[in-house]
């Protein structure tokens, strides 16, 4: 089909054969062009999953430590603590 929009060719390599292959158990109704398609679309889900869930892990973290030193202080601990600081 004629496009003005970039080309390329991938070559059947045993290992594209082998993802094609889940590809096709998953999505058995959709071609072999679909299938490459869906593969890209999905390998670009998983990679952006994969770039924001440690940073989740991150956050998730942070929040379950929030808070957990609070009975280690006591209120004023700094103002006491910097109450005996010589001036």
């Amino acid at each position: 089909m004629p496009t003005t929009r970039p080309r390329f060719q991938v070559t059947e390599t045993p290992e594209i054969r082998r993802a094609l292959d889940v590809a096709a158990r998953a999505w058995p109704e959709a071609s072999r062009s679909e299938l490459v398609l869906r593969l890209f679309l999905r390998g670009a889900e998983a990679i952006d999953a994969d770039a924001e869930q440690p940073r989740s892990r991150r956050r998730q973290a942070v929040d379950a430590s929030a808070g957990s030193l609070d009975v280690a202080y006591e209120p004023d601990y700094l103002e006491k603590l910097r109450s005996e600081w010589p001036e």
